[in-house]
């Protein structure tokens, strides 16, 4: 390989961090500290051009690169040992078109800052809770949130994407995708996952008018399972789709389930619509109330705050309710949890005219549509000794719901899925191979379970 190398002439821009350097340690560190890599050097990058630099300087030298954004790839596939990381946190600039009802967010903008920036012109995209997660791998592999099943995925809202891709044998270049131009990678960008074709720096989003928002909480004893469990799995799917919801049961350790949601209305109506749950076991702890929707993302982003660095997170999709032997699977699993910091977290998509399942399979990348909820399977822990039993847990769990759910969402990767491309991407799987192949030929942008170019 190394005589089909020209000379390398490429200079890198941006802030340069390499082993050494004061900052290496912290500026090496994945969210999930499962993972510990030490690439050869991070460049955060404050343009495109700087980008443009970092892919032309790694190819021209047959350097390995990543791309990371909020740094939160459960399996730290942004992330690489000897390698390159193109690190776009600091292109952070948010724009809002409130007349047009569009903003222009760049790629390294975490959800925090996207919500509030959004809501300084009393506006929101529908995108995902936790606040640190970067906007770009969220809407690059679909993004689910408090507001999919009235206004759709994040990548539902996506119009236009500028890319970094490889060009020829050692170039780069930025190319705009939409509608009118490169069709295809837009198509590709709305759920095929993020850093598959190139590097992503800037969207432009539909936004919605927002201002205030009702919310509830309801809290159940562990031993109300059986009953609370299949009543939310019947009511989440059938409740307007002004209301998305989610239910999370803790391990036997802690001995909770609770359920929260958002809806787009009073907190009146909110409490009528709730009234199937609370009829169901005897719920120890309720809280229904309107409040500005910045104070929502930020009651939301709380569960997703002070948790164990360390965990194992692997997902699925239900098309109907879990039968009685599901929610048994869940008892069972969570009575012998490894550590208290193990659950099941499900979030409705689907039903009643929601918009996400009024959408084609075929229309994007994200294949799920006909899903009525997302279950994410999590097991935390701090000290090392603990992996290895967390995640067999995991996987297990994992294999015995398998006869109820189907696939996983690329955002909640696992590379103990065997069948990754089907779990992920099912009947988009071979036109997403094509979009890489016309845009990535040579796989500079690839990791474990990247998309491959045959």
């Amino acid at each position: 390989m190394a005589q089909n190398r020209r000379k390398a002439g490429t200079r890198l821009t941006g802030r340069i961090v390499r082993p050494g350097n004061p900052s290496y340690r912290t500026a090496r560190l994945e969210f999930n500290r499962r993972f510990s890599k030490f690439p050869r050097v991070i460049v955060f990058c404050r343009r495109t051009e700087d980008v443009i630099h970092a892919v032309k300087w790694a190819r021209e030298r047959g350097v390995r690169l990543r791309v990371r954004s909020g740094r939160h790839s459960y399996e730290g596939f942004s992330s690489v040992n000897g390698g390159m990381i193109i690190d776009v946190s600091e292109m952070n600039k948010v724009k809002v078109d409130r007349k047009r009802m569009i903003a222009h967010v760049q790629t390294g903008n975490p959800l925090a800052r996207v919500y509030r920036k959004l809501w300084e012109k009393r506006v929101a995209l529908p995108a995902g809770t936790a606040p640190d997660v970067g906007v770009g791998g969220l809407a690059l592999g679909g993004g689910i949130g408090l507001l999919s099943r009235k206004y759709g995925l994040t990548c539902d809202n996506l119009q236009q994407v500028k890319m970094v891709v490889a060009s020829g044998r050692f170039g780069a270049k930025t190319i705009m995708a939409n509608k009118k131009k490169h069709s295809d990678l837009l198509w590709a960008s709305r759920g095929g996952g993020g850093g598959n074709f190139g590097v992503a720096t800037a969207y432009t989003f539909r936004i919605r008018p927002i201002k205030t928002v009702s919310i509830y909480s309801i809290t159940w004893r562990w031993r109300d399972l059986e009953k609370v469990f299949p009543a939310w799995q019947r009511w989440a799917p059938s409740v307007t789709n002004r209301l998305t919801s989610t239910i999370e049961v803790a391990s036997r350790q802690v001995g909770t389930i609770e359920s929260t949601g958002q809806l787009l209305g009073s907190a009146s109506e909110l409490q009528r619509l709730i009234r199937p749950l609370l009829r169901s076991g005897t719920p120890v702890k309720v809280m229904v109330r309107t409040v500005p929707f910045i104070e929502a993302t930020r009651f939301f982003a709380a569960a997703d705050l002070n948790l164990e660095p360390k965990f194992k997170i692997t997902g699925a999709y239900g098309f109907q309710p879990l039968p009685r032997e599901g929610v048994q699977i869940i008892r069972e699993f969570l009575s012998k949890a490894p550590n208290r910091h193990s659950s099941v977290w499900c979030q409705s998509l689907g039903g009643a005219g929601s918009a996400v399942s009024r959408v084609s399979p075929t229309a994007t990348a994200y294949p799920h549509r006909k899903a009525e909820t997302i279950y994410e399977l999590s097991a935390r822990w701090r000290n090392d000794d603990e992996q290895l039993r967390n995640i067999r847990w995991v996987k297990r769990f994992r294999r015995a719901l398998h006869p109820f759910v189907k696939g996983d969402y690329v955002n909640f990767p696992d590379l103990q899925i065997k069948n990754w491309p089907k779990a992920y991407y099912g009947v988009n799987f071979a036109r997403l191979k094509q979009v890489k192949q016309k845009y990535d030929p040579h796989n500079v942008f690839r990791f474990a379970q990247s998309i491959p170019v045959k």
